[in-house]
């Protein structure tokens, strides 16, 4: 192909939402009007989500292999508070 032939390069899509200096996606608000259950719940979900995808990153891929010092030592590695023993249970149900 020659330079003549060559089709222009697409311009690249814009992101779904803005970059941000720490890697993370901007946070939102939390719907207002729920019972306080939902949003501890809630914040359980996202703090074992995070627990986990960090397990997966250290090749830790089965929930036999997640104890809970392992969760806790992973916890205070990525920066995150102590989880509970729930939150430990709850991040072995979501490793495959």
């Amino acid at each position: 192909m020659t330079a003549a032939t060559a089709r222009p390069l697409t311009p690249p899509l814009p992101l779904a939402f803005p970059a941000s200096s720490t890697g993370r996606p901007p946070k939102k608000r939390l719907p207002a009007g729920r019972p306080r259950e939902w949003y501890v719940s809630h914040n359980r979900q996202l703090k074992a989500m995070r627990i986990a995808i960090a397990l997966l990153d250290s090749g830790v891929y089965a929930p036999s292999q997640a104890g809970d010092r392992t969760i806790r030592r992973t916890a205070a590695r990525i920066g995150v508070h102590p989880p509970s023993d729930t939150t430990c249970e709850l991040v072995r149900s979501l490793l495959p």
